[in-house]
This record gives structure tokens, C-alpha cells and sequence, in this order.
């Protein structure tokens, strides 16, 4: 049997989340989704890519997640893993987080 991998796009704080699971489902929670198994990339040493890095670090631990239906933008039903991604709701660029940069001296 071929394990099922669904990538869940959903709104968070003004931002679009982009997570890859194995398991969606109807909760038990009246008007919410449950999504289980979250898939990451794993990396030893280098970090390529901090968007998947902030999202490991936010839902690394989470066993399940329960999304509000309304939340929910899409759910598909994917071949493979593509990219894990944050993005801005109201242009829909990818949300970065800048370098942090020494002061500039006086």
C-alpha cells in the first residue's frame, strides 16, 4: 500500500501556510481538520532552506493539528514532497526572514 502524502495550504496570523502531511482527516473537534504526521525535510548541519527550519521549529512537536475549517484554503493530494513555504496572504510572495545585520556604527 503507497502512503499517501497531502500538501494543506492554510491562513495563519495574515500569512499562508504550505505543510506537507501523510494523514487528513474530519476531527473531533466540531469544524475542524485534522492533519497528522507532518513531513519535513531533514538536513544534518547546513541549513538550505529557513522557511522549512521555522516551520520544524513551530510544529516539529506537533503530534496532531487541528485547523478550523475556515482556515483551510486548499488540500491536495501530492506524488511528492515540494517545497514547505510561508507566504504574505495579501501578495502572496514568500514571507523571509532577514539576516540579522550588526549596527551600522555612529
Amino acid at each position: 500500500m503507497k502512503n499517501k502524502l497531502y500538501k494543506i495550504t492554510f491562513l495563519n496570523h495574515s500569512k499562508v501556510y504550505e505543510l506537507y502531511a501523510r494523514k487528513v482527516a474530519a476531527s473531533g473537534l466540531w469544524g475542524f481538520t485534522e492533519v497528522a504526521d507532518l513531513v519535513f525535510d531533514v538536513h544534518d548541519g547546513l541549513v538550505v532552506d529557513p522557511t522549512e527550519e521555522r516551520l520544524r521549529d513551530e510544529f516539529g512537536n506537533t503530534q496532531v493539528l487541528h485547523l478550523p475549517m475556515q482556515s483551510i484554503i486548499r488540500v491536495e493530494e501530492v506524488e511528492r514532497k515540494g517545497q514547505s513555504a510561508i507566504r504574505d496572504a495579501a501578495t502572496g510572495e514568500k514571507v523571509v526572514t532577514p539576516f540579522p545585520m550588526p549596527a551600522k556604527p555612529r
